[in-house]
């Protein structure tokens, strides 16, 4: 039998590796459902993300696994809700067992750090030849003070799958958007060097230094998440538009949408434009933005709380110019892109989440009527009330446990979320609470207490 060259089988073995697409995942953070421009906010200019929109498949009623950071950057990474994990708010929250003044409802306990147990998506894809990183925000490593079971650093992304972390610790925020950053894992720049602009050029040397063989790059973007900072000169011209209440706000969005533009043309540069699945969403609603018409802000289960933009780019795979208005949720991250390299789900790693792979190349087979939430906590404002929700097809669902009330809405006629739909639809009402307290007790959620 004739012998195959060496040489060959290795460029066809690189040829095979090179077939797999690149995932690049950009979430944002307290980047409301309205915030930019090709979601109705006609005052700020994102004209790079409006290119990928453009360019990709844009959400219309995509939503965060919860109103609040930690919770969903967890749900993301393992394709399990909020409550299956038990990591219910943003870390550190409030200590256990806290309650409002004059309140006998107590928040239910809360798991503060993704354990190293956890099996997550860099793990998987690590595991199948990727190579994995992690840019910015981490906020899954938090550790109280005195706990001596775990370090805070053996929580960081370079122990839960990824080969490269720059940036990401246990803070929630950035100490400042200007260097030096007081990051641990983010070496101070030049004096004045801005934060989105740094945290861009990591990316784009991530992907230059490996376009040769798959990658995976989880870039999490501090913006727009408080303190308020950005560079003076584009802060000035948002105070020259008359209409905008906040124009150092304004000014980190454009600045985050100018940083993701550059490193998209980095990848287009580096001939990577076709072979690479670009997802960009939020970890929650907004809270310093306009939500209108959304009721609600970051911390509270109305759509202003977690409702988020969402936006796929997939060459040859996702339709330019798409409008999807399927509901999907930030647990469906995990599985939809395991699918899309074509690796397996395992059996004993409960899944709640969808693969979104069917919506994307707009072909049967997604399947799913009902999304979830859990939220029995106060979020750092304490301005919410603890609650469960659902949405089935128009319906949303709130529970409050402060009274027990419930609260109905149909987000087809009443996006805001101001008829409340109990009293005239009891039977309705009974069965979507039914619905909730059964998924409730099959996710073993920890629930709020009185005393």
């Amino acid at each position: 039998m004739r012998r195959i060259p060496l040489l060959f089988l290795a460029l066809t073995f690189v040829g095979t590796v090179h077939s797999k697409p690149n995932l690049v995942v950009i979430m944002a953070d307290d980047l409301g459902w309205r915030d930019l421009h090709c979601y109705g906010n006609a005052s700020v200019d994102t004209p790079h993300l409006d290119q990928l929109a453009a360019e990709g498949m844009r959400f219309t009623d995509a939503y965060a696994a919860s109103p609040v950071c930690t919770p969903t950057r967890a749900a993301m990474m393992t394709g399990q809700s909020p409550a299956r994990l038990r990591i219910t708010n943003h870390a550190p929250g409030h200590p256990d067992g806290f309650a409002l003044e004059g309140s006998s409802l107590h928040e239910a306990a809360n798991l503060r750090h993704l354990p190293l147990a956890a099996v997550t998506l860099a793990e998987r894809l690590s595991a199948a030849g990727y190579t994995t990183a992690h840019i910015g925000k981490w906020h899954l490593s938090f550790v109280a003070k005195g706990d001596k079971s775990v370090a805070e650093t053996a929580l960081r992304p370079e122990h839960q799958g990824f080969q490269v972390n720059i940036g990401g610790t246990s803070n929630g925020g950035p100490p400042s958007y200007f260097s030096p950053y007081q990051n641990s894992a983010l070496q101070d720049g030049p004096a004045g060097e801005y934060l989105p602009e740094r945290l861009a050029d990591e990316a784009i040397r991530f992907i230059r230094e490996n376009k040769d063989h798959p990658f995976y790059l989880n870039w999490w973007p501090f913006s727009v998440h408080y303190p308020m900072q950005a560079r003076e000169k584009l802060i000035a011209k948002y105070r020259q538009r008359t209409e905008i209440k906040d124009p150092i706000y304004a000014a980190m969005i454009e600045a985050m949408d100018a940083a993701i533009g550059r490193f998209l043309k980095a990848l287009d540069e580096a001939g990577l434009r076709d072979n690479t699945l670009v997802l960009f969403k939020s970890d929650n609603g907004g809270y310093n933005g306009d939500n209108r018409p959304l009721r609600g802000f970051k911390g509270m289960l109305y759509e202003g709380g977690i409702r988020v933009p969402w936006i796929v780019r997939w060459p040859g795979k996702v339709q330019p110019g798409s409008l999807n208005a399927t509901p999907v949720i930030s647990t469906d991250c995990y599985p939809t892109l395991l699918e899309v390299v074509g690796l397996p789900l395992t059996e004993n790693h409960p899944l709640d989440g969808r693969s979104l792979l069917p919506l994307l190349t707009q072909t049967p087979g997604f399947e799913r009527d009902t999304l979830y939430f859990h939220y029995p906590n106060y979020a750092f404002h304490k301005r919410n009330r603890l609650g469960s929700a659902l949405r089935e097809g128009p319906f949303k669902l709130i529970r409050n446990y402060d009274d027990n009330s419930l609260e109905l809405y149909d987000l087809s006629q009443d996006i805001g979320e101001r008829r409340n739909l109990v009293p005239q639809s009891p039977q309705l009402t009974q069965r979507l609470a039914q619905k909730l307290q059964t998924w409730l007790d099959e996710s073993g959620a920890q629930l709020p207490t009185t005393h």
